[in-house]
């Protein structure tokens, strides 16, 4: 078993990565900016260091002893970027993972597993890709043995995308939905992620590979609401706002002290970037959960 680090550790899939690791037998380090307010919110006998990948001098007491470094950090309220705080693809995801990996290899990690996005790719020209890209390259060329999975849409308990859905089903005689509700997405359970990222460090096909991960079903943003209002045991119209109209009312909010949402948090929603699972079922031996079966939690 190895000394594994998982950064952003507390988020809604780092948290779901610690359990499982955990649960594996590793020794987990969670490496938060706030080691007080994260002790609640991981299990008995994780360690907790003080540790931020947009503050450089942080890292190296944080990654100190540590074999195995995850990396799942976002930040708060992803989506919607907040540049006066530095909440941006650019700093997070980027310039952070630029800084973590550097750590890393002066620390001595033996292993690197980054969570990317699906889509990422050159020729992107989003923020979220080009941040992604700039990671992967700084991990492809650091020297350090890794795994980049490239993961679709997450869902899952936790999550605050997917179960605003089931808020709003809770408390409005509607469902509202961006766009026309027929967007196609691939629906990835958070459990069968974390189930990937264990089995990469028992398998050694894993080592310098990339893996495009979705769930098993490709499905519209209609067919996701009403799977969802199905397990919930409701009946609720579904109600389709112009992507031009949300973009539009958008506009003033992103200038908000914590903006609730932003026109590009309105493309990022409706992006539509298939995966294959060809690669990382065969290498991991993953059995993916269904949508109907993931959404059980809200019965």
């Amino acid at each position: 078993m190895a000394v594994v680090l998982v950064a952003g550790g507390t988020g809604f899939i780092g948290s779901r990565i610690v359990r499982r690791l955990a649960a594996d037998g590793h020794r987990v380090i969670v490496m938060s900016r706030d080691p007080g307010r994260a002790r609640g919110k991981v299990p008995e006998g994780v360690e907790i260091r003080a540790g931020d990948t947009t503050d450089e001098a942080s890292l190296g007491p944080a990654l100190a002893g540590a074999e195995v470094v995850v990396n799942t950090v976002q930040f708060p309220n992803h989506p919607v970027e907040n540049p006066r705080r530095g909440y941006t693809y650019i700093r997070v995801d980027g310039e952070g993972t630029v800084r973590l990996v550097g750590a890393a290899r002066r620390a001595g990690v033996q292993r690197f597993i980054y969570l990317s996005g699906a889509g990422t790719r050159e020729g992107q020209t989003k923020p979220w890709f080009i941040a992604k890209l700039m990671a992967e390259k700084a991990i492809r060329e650091s020297g350090i043995p890794y795994t980049i999975f490239r993961p679709s849409w997450v869902y899952g308990p936790e999550d605050r995308s997917l179960n605003k859905f089931a808020t709003f089903a809770r408390m409005l005689p509607f469902v509202p939905v961006i766009g026309s509700g027929r967007t196609r997405v691939q629906p990835l359970y958070v459990g069968d992620l974390a189930e990937a990222v264990a089995a990469s460090l028992r398998t050694e096909s894993a080592i310098n590979q990339i893996y495009e991960i979705g769930g098993p079903q490709e499905v519209t943003m209609d067919e996701i609401i009403r799977t969802m209002l199905r397990v919930m045991g409701r009946r609720k119209p579904l109600l389709h706002s112009p992507a031009w109209l949300m973009k539009l009312a958008a506009w003033p909010l992103q200038f908000l002290p914590a903006p609730p949402l932003s026109p590009g948090s309105v493309d990022f929603v409706l992006m539509e970037e298939p995966v294959d699972n060809t690669l990382v079922l065969r290498d991991l031996g993953l059995t993916l959960t269904s949508l109907e079966q993931g959404l059980s939690y809200l019965r």
